[in-house]
């Protein structure tokens, strides 16, 4: 038995076996979404295979339940590469997802900003990625299914639906590319400004290969950046993890906002 079936049966003994429509998962200062759901919480650490984030500012949890009207299995943080050197630190919980009986995944990070027009506060659906770190989740993959096509990573019929969704909630939800930093030390202001020069909208340390991962198991992705910097060089903050932290709330005030219009919608 794998390790994404033991997590399978152990989270079905409990939450049932009805099949999940949606999986969120959230990035730093945003598993406060987790707690709304109606449902069985999971501590990372009692399900075979899952990692085990210390990140502060992430809710190690897995809930499976309703979320305004639908239901959903809600990763209240996620492991990071930066963190042990694993790409594929996420594989388990979206093998999971993917299980669970979901079709889709809804990502969630905080990231830094290049573009004055999306400040801190502010959010950014992701249009693309850049994956400047050059690792890759699927390192050691012995199947074809390796050879994933990303042509389409970001899934348009999602995307649409969720700017019409910040729309009807009064937002204008602008689109970005996305680069993945491996972490953990912030960007430079010359790599920033490589960045820049790639195409680059925002930077993080996440997303990036869960939505490979994504792809890989055939589940439809999205995500969406909170800013809560702009990227080094480009502010006049200091950057750091506190800050990161302390900035999240304001933009997940507005992502939830978004998030409960795409799902009761």
């Amino acid at each position: 038995m794998s390790k994404s079936d033991e997590a399978l049966a152990r989270v079905q003994a409990r939450a049932g076996k009805a099949p999940v429509d949606l999986g969120l998962i959230l990035g730093s200062g945003l598993g406060h979404i987790a707690d709304m759901v109606e449902g069985e919480a999971f501590d990372y650490g009692e399900l075979g295979g899952f990692p085990v984030s210390a990140v502060s500012g992430h809710s190690a949890k897995l809930v499976v339940g309703r979320l305004w009207g639908r239901r959903v299995a809600v990763f209240g943080g996620r492991a990071h590469y930066y963190e042990r050197g694993q790409a594929d630190a996420m594989r388990v919980p979206l093998e999971l997802l993917k299980a669970l009986g979901a079709d889709k995944v809804i990502l969630t990070n905080a990231a830094g900003s290049f573009r004055p027009d999306i400040p801190p506060g502010d959010l950014m659906l992701i249009s693309d990625h850049i994956n400047f770190s050059g690792l890759n989740p699927l390192i050691g993959e012995a199947t074809d299914a390796r050879f994933v096509n990303m042509t389409n990573a970001y899934d348009a019929t999602m995307r649409a639906a969720l700017e019409a969704a910040a729309k009807a909630e009064g937002m204008q939800l602008k689109s970005g590319v996305y680069s993945w930093y491996s972490g953990p030390s912030f960007e430079t202001p010359a790599e920033i400004n490589a960045l820049k020069t790639l195409g680059s909208d925002a930077v993080g340390m996440s997303t990036v290969p869960e939505v490979i991962l994504a792809r890989f198991l055939g589940l439809k992705a999205a995500a969406i950046s909170v800013i809560t910097n702009m990227a080094a060089g480009l502010g006049t903050e200091n950057i750091s993890h506190e800050h990161t932290k302390n900035m999240a709330p304001i933009g997940a005030a507005k992502l939830e906002k978004v998030l409960h219009r795409y799902i009761s919608g």
